[in-house]
């Protein structure tokens, strides 16, 4: 009986130890474990909550995701490529994410984007706070991209720029003049200036582009710099048969002669009569165009036969534009070619202007002597002119970058960073693909020279908008 008695009581202190072990192990070793497995879901948005049965996240509203099942610490050492969306899902080799279908991305290339600090790249709407939030950064300032996470815009920080206000990361109307974190200690995120656009003026906007937008509509830009211009003035004319300049200086050379005669006549009468014939014979050569020195020098030859004739020295007159009378003078150099001649130069100089605009063409006749020793240019013969006129060191605006509507001269300036400012400018002579600019712009400033009808299409419709 006593051995049975005490049998029983072994029994029952054996079943007592291995109840408290068993007690001692869930407190402390089982508890942890019963948590994670009581956790199924999270949110792929906040990953801090989590649920043991589907739903929807209260921050966020968004569905509830299963959590996928723990890798192994060699699998997890091994994984190379990551969901951005699905952090917790990883892969060891390139694919697409199971739940969003997203590409898996390299883990090295990974970062989280940090507003910390002026110079760095920041989310403008929010910073993810997503564990190894992935954000494809700008190159340059101004310059925004699409965070394949939150789907926002990011901008470069300005060196020593300060935030204007502090929000929430979710919640757009939340705000604080200081740094703040929210109820579930989310920070709040800074919100910086973004850069601004160019100035406009009267119906045009000034434009902040992007680089990627830049480079779709192929903007280009040249810096407004001085330049040697030299314009080429271009003009018809044909080889003179002037008889009624030949009559002319035949009339004034007779005129001096007469008055050569009479100078010491004792008749006052005979000396006025022969002044008055100078004078008379003089004003017509001035109508016909030709110089003071000219017409001096014409009095002791004879009038030239090549008016009418032609011979080892012939006169073209070319027709020159109104737009360009200020360009040519008499001593300039010209080249003469004629359809008659293919390929051969004719060498000759301006003697002189005619004082008379053509009321019909608009045109200014222009003298030009020419060399022809072999007679080959004969009276009446059509011919082209090309006048040289050096312009000087003159600051150039590219013509590509003029754009004329009619009642004011527009250029649009490149100030870097995708901004764009349209200015109305003044210009003078074109030459050699530039325009000599008055105003508008200064030395070393760029000017946009691609592009110029899509950027002043949008400069237009934003300040239209903006009304």
């Amino acid at each position: 009986m006593n051995r049975r008695a005490y049998i029983i009581l072994a029994l029952v202190v054996a079943g007592g130890l291995i109840a408290g072990a068993i007690v001692r192990r869930s407190r402390h070793g089982s508890h942890p474990g019963a948590e994670a497995s009581a956790a199924r879901f999270y949110c792929p948005m906040h990953p801090t909550y989590t649920s043991d049965k589907p739903g929807d996240c209260p921050i966020c509203n968004m569905k509830l995701v299963p959590v996928e099942e723990s890798a192994p610490a060699a699998a997890q050492a091994s994984a190379k490529y990551y969901c951005p969306m699905h952090p917790t899902y990883t892969s060891d080799k390139p694919g697409d994410c199971p739940i969003c279908n997203m590409k898996l991305v390299p883990a090295e290339e990974s970062a989280p984007a940090d507003a910390g600090s002026s110079g760095r790249k920041i989310c403008i709407l929010h910073k993810c706070k997503m564990p190894d939030c992935v954000m494809e950064l700008p190159h340059r300032m101004g310059e925004k991209v699409t965070c394949p996470v939150c789907g926002t815009q990011v901008f470069d920080v300005p060196p020593g720029a300060k935030p204007l206000y502090y929000r929430h990361p979710m919640q757009a109307g939340a705000t604080s003049p200081v740094p703040k974190k929210d109820e579930m200690g989310m920070d709040y995120i800074p919100v910086y200036a973004e850069p601004a656009p160019g100035k406009g003026v009267e119906g045009q906007a000034g434009l902040l582009l992007s680089e990627e937008r830049r480079q779709m509509i192929g903007l280009k830009s040249e810096a407004v710099r001085r330049r040697n211009l030299t314009a080429v003035v271009r003009a018809t004319g044909k080889v003179a048969y002037d008889p009624d300049l030949y009559n002319a200086l035949s009339e004034y050379r007779e005129a001096v002669r007469a008055r050569e005669a009479v100078k010491d006549s004792p008749y006052p009468d005979a000396l006025e009569r022969a002044d008055a014939l100078v004078a008379a014979s003089t004003l017509r050569l001035r109508q016909l165009g030709l110089t003071g020195g000219q017409i001096t020098e014409s009095a002791k030859t004879a009038a030239p036969t090549s008016l009418l004739i032609g011979g080892s020295s012939v006169w073209v007159y070319a027709q020159v534009y109104e737009y360009e009378i200020g360009l040519v003078r008499p001593g300039q150099t010209a080249q003469i070619t004629a359809a008659a001649y293919p390929g051969r130069v004719f060498r000759g100089t301006v003697r002189s202007l005619d004082p008379i605009v053509s009321a019909e063409s608009r045109t200014l006749r222009a003298r030009i002597e020419v060399p022809d020793p072999d007679g080959v240019l004969k009276p009446e013969m059509f011919v082209n002119a090309e006048i040289k006129a050096a312009l000087g060191r003159l600051l150039a605006l590219p013509e590509e970058a003029l754009l004329d509507t009619g009642e004011r001269k527009l250029a649009f300036a490149d100030l870097g960073e995708g901004r764009i400012e349209p200015r109305v400018v003044a210009v003078g002579r074109r030459a050699e693909g530039y325009h000599e600019l008055l105003s508008g712009f200064k030395e070393g400033e760029k000017a946009v020279t691609s592009a110029n009808f899509l950027v002043d299409s949008e400069s237009k419709l934003k300040a239209a908008l903006s009304k």
